[in-house]
């Protein structure tokens, strides 16, 4: 029987299994190895063991790497198969093969490993290896075609496509795919046959956890079991059915064998395993799963084993498999079962059927199938097509299987999806139910009963009754509450299943539809099945009808007759729309038939709701011979025949007059809706004209009898309106049409007239009714019931309310609109005078008119749509003005304000037409409306002078913008819109003519004039900003296609005499030239996008010089600035032409818009105006001066500030010759002393100082020349200056002309300084040092009034108004002179300080140096006293009130420029200047002294920023600082004082100036402030200098207890406002916090403080104030507090919960430098004795002290974190030598409280402890509270001792104890400490 052994027994012509496993696989070489190496399922390593690797031909880095395999560690194994498919690839396939058993064995144990990434791995090596082997994997195959099999089913889907892919690619077709397992078939059985009988304990090793061996055993199980039922679908199933294989058509050569091997082993496993019962038993859901899919395709494949013993063994477990709970088993349970059922049905004798199968059936069904409806429901029907009909009991069968059934739907938690099942699957049951009923009983009568039992019991008592039950959509977030009926879960088998209410539930909205439809489709498949059995649902339906109505009548059950109708409407789409009659006949016709009586009687309102549901739904014309002509059919619910369903015209209206149209338009309260929508349901489309007649007719003759009745046409109107527009929806617009004439009827059109023209007061009904028959309330409403000419003269009637109306408002712009649309309208219909409340006229109108103001678009009347349009314009505006101008509280306005509350409700209108409207408007109608409405804008400018100005323009602009917006189609049209605003008129313009040919305005200057032209002006202004100067001045118009396009340029021009007029009118309510206008001008003209238009700016310049020429130039009341004309020195021209000149040419050229050709230009054209042949016009050379400074930089290539004086080249000749000819004239002027004022001799003089322009150029602040000039003109200007300085004599020089030398020496010092002599410098000097002295006793007197002044008002009431008059008056400065002189003189000081004394310095002649320096003194001190006189007027000044010191404030910004320069000069002044100055002012004797004086400007309220940062200088620096802060008590400490002295005086308070004392105390506040506000700069400033105070203060007690005064008493939410400076500059770079980027400034500043200990350079970059500036000084504030106050940074830090980007600013910028300081301090100190040492690693950042005395020694080790000082720092004793424990551990605390205490540098710490030590080895006892013998605070010994045990104290030690423990009692002896 056994096999031939040897190759030699082999058949020849048969191939060996691995040569044709070879043929299976690409082409490749052939093998040179058999199946050697391998035996079963273990691995021989004897080829791969030790050395011999080499030596056997086998390539050792694989098998290292297979090796690595067998670790237990997921991750090596990853790399190692990763590494190994790298190796795969570049390897050859000798290197390979010899490896293949090892990987063998690898395969099918990784195969198995719990990790999924190391499986998918491994199947992705397995890829890669086959494509590398080809055909030499063959001799393996059968040894890997098992596992490779098994893991293509895998339960995590990558792993199987990963193993499918390498199946793929080893056998890329089906067929050879098919093959390959065909012949490893054995294999494959036997290794799934291993697999099955494996145990979870012999899987894996012990090692592993028990859990991961559970479930992987389970997945080896449910795998396997996967792998067999699918092998034998592959090898026994039919060619179409084989997964996989399907469109193979050749059969494998191994085929047949492979076949019965497969049922071999399957019947084999079968029984070994008894029928997979244990495998179906399983707590696993993917191992049952797995089951039913072997049982489905032994079932399928191999039935033959399912013998009579194993069908007994597997009937129960499979028809009773209802109770398997998990849901991704139901779809195979449901395979089984129904094909165990099927195939073989005797199976179901083997059971108890309603125990196992029925019981669980109903349990699974009860249960919504544990949640598979989707699944289950579907196969339920065929299930019942399956069940024996002698197994179960009909009836009673299908009354629980539809009781369960319905008791599982689980409304509010399921699905659409699973509704959708549920409902398909009960219909379809319940109707095969009712179709095979004879199944289950023996004749006609029983079936008949069957039926009928299943519909009353099912279909009424449970369906029809839910969906009734589902009552009143109340709905909330989706859901319908309502009551249902569910079947109780335990239930007998032999009773019927009782309904019983449970608590309500909640349903989703959609399930009463869904429920209706399954209703209908059931009901129509009855009807389809057997007419009689409809008879139960209509008696139902008509009794649910009867109780609804009988409850309506009581009020209740309002919500059940939607139900109804709902039903109703269900019907209509599944049923009467397929032209089905059953739902008339037997369900509704019955119901209303025998209803209709009593609902007419009752005029129930639920009744007649459903009876207009009904005829809507099955016609008028049907219901109403159901109704009303009785008909035999009738009562036995036969149909009708078609031709005899339908009345005739004459009789269907003969009903409709006399029976329906009386009852309905009766209808009063509840039901009068639901009448009229019965009505309308009854209007037939064959008569409906007849029908509509006779409702309009009966409707009219009730209002006649009476006016109520009248109410009733209105709610009828709006639902045939409604009606019609439910059909416009579904029709074309041609039917439309048609069917709306039908609703038009004369006698509408006459009464809506006569309601429109009515006199009495307008009632709401008959607004509602007008508004009704003419429709339009919204665009696509625009059907109207009334005729077009009657429309029109509702429309005019309308019209001509609002105008009397508009006829009686307060405003005389109203009443002219009014008048204007009066006298279009012609004859009045209607009038006005008689109606006595106009306002609820104007309302009624305008509700109608709102209401229908679409259908008055379709009329295309222009004229009408445009005087209705303007009236509600100006309604609108009245509206508008009267909220904005009057006061509600005004009695007045109280009056007023119900008549502007009618215009309010324009607005929302207004805002919904704004669309394309102007689009649908003809041109006549939009020029129509533009023209009125524009009249009426200006006459409320022009006329109107009683309102607030400001708020009028404001109007108009935003009425204008509306204009614009609604009635102006194009820029062309908005021009013209421009041109009717702009016209000409007896009060606009006021300073130019529009007409071009004449340059200057006509009209008269008066009062009223300028006042209009101002807020006109105003209107412009504010039309500009929102229109731009394009549009408004230039004129651009986009091109357009248009019949004008041609005409465009020729109609419209620039506007440049509109820009003149505003320029002239300098100031206007709201705005200014300089503020407003000249911005959007030069914004406009910069822009490359929208250039000016051609010669608009020449124009403009143009007009405002020929004006000023003509209108006469006046004197210049002052000489340009030296650093550039200015906005103030604009102002001081008065006459109108020149300051518009003026400031137009500054603007421009400022901007760069005009560069230097314009200046060439412009020069030229000024110089032929100045001279007229050979006679010079005044008015020109009035004018020239301001120009020539403003052109002269310009014309010198010099407009912006420049550095390098040689690279400027020499204007042109022409130029400079000019400038030269002006310089000779003025030569040969006598000298300027003798000069008289009606001469032009100080024109001449101007115009060539204003050729001489100086500047700040480098960023010093110290005057410079501007421009190059040539030898010749530097001699001829000096010449000038020599010829005043001879001829001088001040004694007859009046002040004005002392401001010509003045101007006159500073520009020579300027520009001739280097070619003056000693004489020249004298003359300067002594002239600078007598104006400036002259300034200085004007501020004296100033300073002494105002002191005298608030002395003698010491006591007078703080608001007393007549004091600060007289402030005013004393601090106004009538005659500037004085100022200017002054200002001039520093000028020339500040140019001899720069160009002069470097050449003093090097001056050998002591005498002269000695002159020079006592003349700088004198000059600086006169500086000096100025700056404090403004700072003492301020400070005495607020000794009265805030508001003085705000007068005194505001007197200086009047005079800043020079300011600004006393400022200068008090910066560069020498410290010992200041100190003189401060003691000579100290010596005064006023209220306040020099420091107060300081203060005042540094916290002024009205600060000037230049005079802020002199004064903040002068507190911060040598020789005022030491005063500035602390009172004199603070530094009567030094060093030297002893320690009971130090504890002592520790205990007082610190005594600091009040002005800054209290900015200190102000910190908490802060918060309450804004970020930018001026007390939180003041509080910046006052911590700035405190910090700089405590930065120069020597290490002193002094120091010591105001630093610890900042530590104890001061809030810390200082540092919290710093950093909301420093973050609201900071970028975050992501959603972390600690990412955040802070600017460069802010950083800088912070380490420039921790460095330099300097606060001066941020808190000069601080001016202007800025949030950056502000940052920077904040930041640069924290960097000080981290270096002076580290204790106290480091516990407002402990507090704070928000870390992050605090500690990342501080580790980030400011502890490096801070911690690099440190330790650079510590390395430097002094305290290193032969006791003490230190050793400093900047590397570590760490200190190591070394203490030793004698025998004892120790280290402290103190190591600074990365970011000190927010963290403590560490402090540690690594060694120590002859010290106890106890008194080691004291030390380091003593320590660490030192260093962490101490607010300074850690240096000094580290001198305090070393201190306390060199104490402790002298005998000093320490305080037994602290342990230390120094205070860590306060620094002092303890002093206070008891009298008793003699210890002593520290003072501060011992009251805290005091204090904390509430009684005096020492700590030790506990005796009283006295």
């Amino acid at each position: 029987m056994g096999r031939q052994k040897g190759e030699g027994a082999r058949a020849k012509a048969r191939p060996s299994s691995s040569s044709l496993a070879a043929s299976l696989l690409p082409s490749g070489s052939t093998a040179t190895a058999g199946f050697g190496g391998y035996l079963g399922s273990s691995r021989l390593d004897s080829s791969l063991g030790g050395g011999d690797d080499v030596a056997c031909g086998i390539d050792g880095e694989l098998v290292q790497h297979l090796k690595r395999l067998g670790r237990k560690d997921p991750t090596t194994k990853l790399k190692a198969l990763g590494s190994l498919s790298v190796l795969l690839k570049e390897k050859s396939k000798e290197d390979i093969i010899p490896v293949m058993p090892q990987w063998a064995f690898e395969y099918k144990r990784l195969l198995l490993d719990y990790n999924r990434e190391v499986r998918r791995a491994t199947h992705e090596t397995m890829s890669v290896l086959v494509v590398s082997i080809g055909r030499d994997l063959a001799p393996h195959l059968k040894s890997l075609m098992g596992p490779w099999w098994f893991s293509q089913f895998d339960p995590v889907f990558e792993v199987s496509q990963s193993s499918k892919r390498s199946f793929q690619a080893a056998f890329p077709s089906k067929e050879k795919r098919l093959d390959a397992l065909a012949l490893c078939a054995t294999e494959m059985c036997i290794y799934l046959e291993e697999n099955l009988k494996l145990t979870s304990q012999g899987l894996f090793d012990k090692a592993a956890a028990l859990d991961e061996i559970e479930q992987m055993h389970q997945q080896v199980i449910s795998s396997s079991l996967l792998a067999l039922a699918t092998l034998l679908d592959v090898f026994i199933s039919l060619q179409s059915e084989r997964p996989g294989f399907e469109n193979i058509t050749t059969e494998p050569k191994h085929g047949p064998k492979a076949r019965s091997t497969a049922m071999v082993y399957a019947e084999k496993l079968f029984s070994y395993h008894k029928c997979f019962l244990d495998f179906l038993k399983s707590d696993s859901a993917a191992i049952r799963s797995a089951t039913y899919t072997v049982l489905r395709s032994i079932m399928k494949n191999v039935p033959h084993v399912l013998n009579e013993g194993n069908l007994k063994t597997l009937a129960a477990p499979i028809l009773g498999a209802f109770q398997e709970k998990d849901p991704s088993c139901h779809a195979l349970m449901w395979d089984v079962v129904l094909i165990f059922s099927k195939r073989f049905p005797d199976c179901w004798t083997f059971l108890n059927t309603q125990k196992i199968v029925l019981n669980r059936l109903w349990h699974f069904l009860r249960s919504g199938c544990f949640g598979s409806q989707q699944i289950s429901y579907p196969a339920l029907l065929v299930f019942l097509e399956t069940v024996p009909y002698n197994v179960v009991r009909g009836e009673q069968f299908f009354l629980d299987l539809f009781h369960n059934f319905w008791a599982g739907r689980k409304p509010s938690i399921s699905s659409i999806e699973d509704r959708t099942a549920f409902f398909c699957a009960f219909k379809e049951c319940f109707l095969w139910a009712l179709r095979n009923a004879s199944r289950y009983c023996d004749d006609m009568s029983s079936v008949h009963c069957c039926q009928s039992t299943l519909v009353e019991n099912i279909l009424v008592k449970i369906l029809w009754e839910d969906f009734l039950l589902v009552f009143g959509p109340k709905v909330q977030s989706g859901i319908l509450t309502g009551i249902s009926t569910e079947s109780p879960e335990d239930q007998s088998p032999d009773v019927r299943k009782k309904i019983v209410e449970k608590p309500p539930l909640r349903y989703p909205l959609s399930y009463p539809q869904d429920l209706g439809k399954c209703i209908v489709e059931i009901l129509s498949g009855i009807f389809q099945i057997e007419h009689d059995l409809l008879s139960s649902f209509s008696v139902a339906f008509r009794e649910s009808f009867r109780d609804i109505c009988q409850h309506s009548e009581n009020g209740g059950w309002v919500e059940s007759v939607e139900r109804l109708i709902q039903f109703l409407l269900v019907m209509e789409h599944q049923a009467v729309r397929k032209s089905e009659y059953w739902p008339l006949d037997y369900i509704v016709g019955p119901t209303l038939a025998e209803s209709f009586s009593s609902i007419e009687s009752l005029d129930s309102p639920d009744g007649i709701r459903f009876l207009s549901a009904a005829i809507s739904i099955f016609g008028p014309n049907k219901m109403v011979k159901v109704l009303l002509v009785p008909d035999k059919g009738i009562s036995s619910l036969c149909p009708f025949e078609e031709q005899s369903r339908k009345l005739d015209s004459e009789h269907f209206m003969y009903i409709f007059e006399k029976r329906f149209v009386p009852w309905c338009l009766r209808g009063s309260g509840s039901c009068s809706a639901a009448c009229l929508d019965l009505l309308l349901a009854l209007l037939d489309d064959e008569c409906l004209s007849e029908q509509w007649s006779l409702v309009l007719s009966h409707t009219i003759k009730l209002r006649s009898d009476g006016p109520e009745s009248a109410a009733m046409l209105c709610p009828l109107l709006q639902k045939a309106r409604d009606k019609i527009t439910n059909r416009q929806l579904t029709e074309s617009e041609l039917h439309i049409n048609s069917y709306v004439e039908h609703w038009r009827h004369d006698l509408l059109d006459s009464l809506a007239v006569a309601v429109a023209s009515s006199h009495p007061p307008s009632r709401i009904q008959e607004a509602d009714f007008l508004r009704s028959v003419l429709g339009g309330s919204s665009e696509d409403d625009q059907i109207s019931l009334l005729s077009r000419d009657s429309c029109i003269l509702v429309f005019k009637a309308l019209l001509e309310k609002l105008v009397y109306f508009i006829l009686g408002s307060s405003f005389k712009w109203v009443r002219d609109a009014g008048s204007t649309l009066a006298s279009g309208i012609g004859e009045f219909m209607i009038d006005g005078d008689i109606h006595n409340d106009k306002i609820d006229m104007a309302k009624s109108a305008l509700e109608v008119l709102l209401g229908s103001f679409y259908c008055l678009m379709t009329l295309n009347e222009d004229e009408l749509v445009s005087n209705i349009l303007t009236a509600i314009f100006v309604l609108h505006w009245e509206s508008r003005m009267g909220e904005s101008l009057y006061d509600v509280s005004d009695d007045k306005s109280l009056n007023s304000k119900a008549r502007f509350e009618v215009g309010k409700v324009l607005h929302s209108f207004l805002c919904k037409i704004n669309g394309h409207f102007c689009q649908d408007l003809s041109i006549h109608c939009r020029e129509k409306s533009r023209s009125v409405l524009v009249q009426s804008i200006r006459f409320a400018i022009l006329e109107e002078h009683d309102l607030d100005a400001d708020k009028v323009a404001s109007l108009c602009c935003e009425w204008i913008l509306e204009v614009v917006e609604f009635f102006c189609l194009g820029q062309y049209e908005e021009q013209i819109l421009l041109e009717q605003l702009l016209k000409k008129s007896d009060q606009w313009p006021v300073w130019i003519s529009v007409d071009l040919n004449s340059r200057f305005g006509e009209n008269v200057l008066t009062g009223s004039n300028i006042s209009g032209g101002y807020k006109f002006a105003s209107l412009v202004d504010k039309l500009i900003s929102k229109r731009g100067v394009d549009r408004v001045i230039c004129c651009n118009i986009s091109r357009v296609s248009s019949p004008s396009e041609e005409t465009l340029e020729q109609e419209f021009t620039h506007r440049a005499w509109l820009a003149a007029e505003m320029l002239c009118s300098w100031e206007w309510p709201g705005g200014s030239s300089i503020t407003t206008f000249l911005p959007l001008l030069s914004a406009y003209a910069k822009s490359v996008a929208q250039p000016p238009k051609e010669g608009c700016l020449d124009s403009i310049f143009d007009i405002l010089l020929d004006a000023a020429l003509v209108q006469g130039g006046s004197r210049a009341q002052s000489f340009p600035n030296f650093y550039g004309t200015t906005a103030d020195e604009v102002k001081n021209i008065k006459e109108p032409f020149g300051r518009a000149l003026l400031s137009l040419v500054v603007t421009l050229f400022n901007d760069d818009v005009w560069k230097y050709d314009k200046a060439r230009t412009l020069f030229q054209v000024l110089i032929n105006k100045l001279l007229i042949g050979d006679t010079v016009s005044i008015n020109c050379l009035r004018i020239l001066p301001l120009i020539m400074r403003i052109l002269i930089l310009p014309l010198c290539g010099s407009h912006k500030n420049f550095t390098d004086m040689e690279s400027l080249a020499l204007e042109d000749d022409e130029v400079q010759e000019t400038i030269i000819g002006w310089l000779q004239r003025i030569l040969s002027f006598p000298p300027l002393f003798t000069w008289q004022w009606d001469n032009d001799m100080e024109e001449w003089f101007r115009l060539v100082v204003s050729c001489y322009p100086i500047g700040a150029t480098d960023g010093s602040n110290v005057p410079k020349p501007e421009r190059k000039i040539s030898l010749s003109e530097k001699m001829l200007l000096l010449d000038f200056f020599r010829k005043q300085r001879v001829s001088i004599d001040l004694s007859n020089a009046s002040n004005h002309l002392q401001i010509l030398l003045s101007k006159l020496i500073v520009t020579s010092v300027g520009y001739c300084a280097d070619d003056f002599n000693e004489e020249d410098w004298d003359f300067v000097l002594s002239m600078t040092r007598s104006w400036i002295q002259s300034a200085v006793v004007m501020m004296e007197d100033v300073v002494e009034n105002i002191n005298d002044l608030i002395t003698d008002h010491s006591s007078s009431d703080k608001l007393d108004l007549s004091t600060i008059k007289k402030l005013q008056k004393i601090v106004l400065i009538k005659d500037h002179n004085q100022l200017d002189t002054a200002k001039s003189a520093l000028l020339a000081y500040s140019s001899f300080s720069c160009l002069q004394l470097a050449k003093v310095a090097d001056d050998q002649d002591p005498s002269r140096t000695e002159k020079w320096e006592s003349i700088k003194d004198r000059i600086t001190g006169g500086i000096l006293r100025i700056f404090l006189c403004a700072g003492l007027a301020e400070a005495i000044a607020s000794l009265h009130s805030h508001e003085a010191a705000s007068v005194v404030a505001l007197s200086l910004l009047d005079n800043l420029y020079f300011w600004e320069t006393v400022a200068r000069g008090v910066n560069e002044s020498s410290p010992l200047a200041r100190e003189r100055a401060v003691r000579s002012v100290d010596f005064w004797g006023l209220s306040k002294g020099s420091i107060s004086s300081l203060y005042a400007i540094l916290f002024s309220p009205k600060p000037t920023p230049s005079l802020q940062f002199a004064a903040y200088r002068m507190l911060s620096s040598e020789p005022v600082s030491h005063l500035a802060i602390g009172e004199e008590t603070m530094h009567t400490l030094d060093g030297k004082q002893d320690s009971s002295n130090i504890d002592l005086l520790s205990e007082q308070n610190v005594h600091m100036k009040e002005e800054i004392s209290s900015m200190i105390e102000k910190s908490h506040r802060m918060f309450e402030m804004d970020l930018l506000a001026e007390e939180r700069v003041h509080i910046l400033l006052a911590w700035s200098l405190l910090l700089s105070y405590i930065w120069s203060l020597p290490t002193s007690p002094a120091r010591e207890r105001l630093v610890q005064y900042i530590h104890n008493s001061v809030d810390p939410v200082i540092i919290d406002c710093l950093f909301q400076h420093i973050l609201d500059v900071a970028v975050p770079t992501n959603q972390k916090k600690k990412d955040t980027e802070f600017p460069a400034m802010v950083y800088d500043a912070a380490k420039e403080a921790i460095t330099r200990g300097c606060l001066l350079s941020s808190v000069e970059s601080l001016f202007p104030i800025e949030p950056l500036t502000m940052a920077s000084l904040a930041g640069a504030i924290f960097g000080m507090m981290l270096r002076l106050l580290p204790a106290y940074v480091r516990e407002w830090f402990g507090y704070l919960r928000d870390r992050s980007t605090i500690e990342y600013f501080t580790k980030t910028w400011c502890s490096p430098p801070l911690i690099s300081n440190e330790l650079s301090q510590i390395k430097k100190a002094s305290f290193i004795d032969e006791n003490f040492s230190i050793r400093v690693s900047k590397a570590a950042n760490e200190v190591v002290a070394t203490y030793t005395k004698e025998e004892t020694g120790f280290d402290l080790v103190i190591r600074l974190p990365a970011s000190y000082p927010l963290q403590q720092v560490d402090v540690d004793c690594p060694r120590s030598k002859g010290i106890s424990e106890d008194k080691q551990r004291k030390w380091l605390l003593s320590m660490m409280s030192f260093v962490r205490n101490q607010n300074g540098a850690l240096a000094e710490a580290i001198r305090i402890w070393k201190r306390n030590i060199d104490k402790k080895f002298e005998g000093v006892e320490e305080c037994p509270i602290c342990y230390s013998i120094i205070h860590t605070e306060n620094h002092s010994l303890p002093s206070k001792a008891c009298k008793v045990c003699k210890h002593k104290f520290h003072s501060k030690c011992i009251f805290k104890w005091f204090n904390t423990s509430q009684k005096s009692n020492c700590p030790l002896c506990q005796s009283t400490f006295l």
